[in-house]
């Protein structure tokens, strides 16, 4: 059965349970035709502390989510087997495998998600760098922030991305601000420190790889 590449959604700090379970349990459970790799898309950090020579680390480029090859959607099912709005039949073998790992969330898409695109593929499979910057002092923050401001992450994992933010957590200093990750909105949490105000007129970042 053909296999495309989705994304699962998982729990914080469990991707790489689910990365090992999936894994594992492909053989035990003779999957192999309905599931393929399951990757951690990760990045290299450069970093760089005062006084200490660089050093070179691997982080997870989206944490929070793996990416799996799947035969999700049934493309040799007859015409009569699709729905009343034409889409393929979920391959239910395939659906329940993914369900019952434990530490999934579910897709990156709800229950009808869409494959990734080869260029989204590429991006991740490319070995693409992401050469970040010594993390600086936290300044004290200056700026109120309010929803539906444009911000653009400085730190952090989703560091180069420009979202809006959604929710403003004075209390902790923290932001949730909707980003675009595979062409899909999701909301990641930031600190203040963390992010610049995009001023009209500024020239923004792309929002996403």
């Amino acid at each position: 059965m053909k296999k495309e590449w989705f994304v699962l959604h998982t729990l914080t700090g469990q991707e790489g349970n689910v990365e090992k379970s999936i894994n594992a349990r492909v053989k035990q459970e003779s999957m192999e035709e309905y599931v393929g790799r399951c990757v951690i898309p990760m990045q290299s950090v450069q970093i760089k502390k005062e006084g200490q020579k660089a050093r070179t680390v691997k982080r997870k480029k989206f944490p929070g989510y793996v990416v799996v090859e799947l035969a999700l959607y049934d493309d040799d099912a007859v015409a009569r087997s699709a729905d009343s709005a034409g889409k393929k039949p979920v391959v239910e073998r395939t659906w329940q495998f993914v369900r019952a790992t434990p530490g999934v969330m579910g897709f990156l898409g709800g229950d009808r998600p869409l494959p990734l695109r080869p260029d989204e593929v590429d991006s991740i499979f490319g070995g693409a760098s992401g050469g970040q910057a010594p993390k600086p002092e936290r300044p004290k923050v200056e700026i109120d922030f309010e929803v539906n401001n444009t911000v653009k992450i400085k730190d952090g994992p989703f560091m180069g991305l420009t979202g809006v933010v959604a929710v403003v957590d004075p209390g902790r200093d923290k932001l949730k601000v909707e980003v675009s990750i595979f062409n899909r909105k999701v909301q990641v949490d930031v600190e203040y420190w963390q992010v610049e105000l995009v001023r009209p007129g500024d020239a923004q970042a792309p929002a996403a790889e």
